[in-house]
């Protein structure tokens, strides 16, 4: 796959095995994550750069490097895939990475036409991502750990809605831009 992986994860234990997998899928590059500033440079050599999150305790502990991943000024990293790979994630773990702006969770161990599958979803479709105050990702209000407070789920707003394809040759192509005001009951 023509695309770089960034491993965010300690260099040991669930960090070093998502290392081995990463090579293992087949990724042109991988790299364990070392900031923003490096993905910008790596995303100039192959456009697109998964972020694979490997499991931590407390999936709050990742909201940093989720938001300098996702308001990175270089589109190229902004809208890059970020993926949090766990053995039986919670529910709120989950809940925790959509409203970081994740693209996937991913229960490990997976089978590799699987794992290749879910990666391969990330690029070559449209993909919605919104922007609110709070909030900068995919389109998740449909999902059943999808936000119950109106500002989270876009409504009753000023909202940013963004239609992206990724592609592994030229990297992101933003097919829409456009600024909603959407009223408290859903209505524009």
């Amino acid at each position: 796959m023509k695309a770089a992986a960034y491993v965010v994860g300690s260099r040991d234990g669930s960090g070093a095995a998502l290392m081995t997998l990463a090579h293992s899928l087949g990724f042109e590059v991988v790299l364990p994550y070392a900031g923003v500033a490096a993905a910008e440079r790596q995303a100039l050599e192959t456009p697109i750069c998964f972020f694979l999150f490997a499991a931590v305790p407390q999936v709050t502990a990742l909201q940093g490097i989720a938001e300098a991943i996702r308001f990175c000024p270089s589109r190229r990293v902004r809208f890059s895939p970020m993926i949090y790979l766990a053995e039986a994630p919670s529910i709120e773990a989950i809940t925790c990475c959509i409203n970081m702006g994740f693209d996937d969770v991913v229960s490990l161990p997976s089978p590799r036409p699987r794992l290749l599958q879910r990666l391969y979803r990330q690029v070559g479709e449209p993909t919605t991502f919104y922007e609110t105050a709070g909030y900068f990702g995919p389109d998740r209000r449909h999902r059943i750990t999808a936000p119950r407070r109106p500002g989270e789920a876009r409504l009753g707003g000023q909202f940013r809605r963004l239609e992206i394809v990724r592609n592994l040759l030229s990297g992101v192509t933003v097919l829409q831009d456009g600024n909603y005001l959407q009223d408290a009951v859903g209505a524009q």
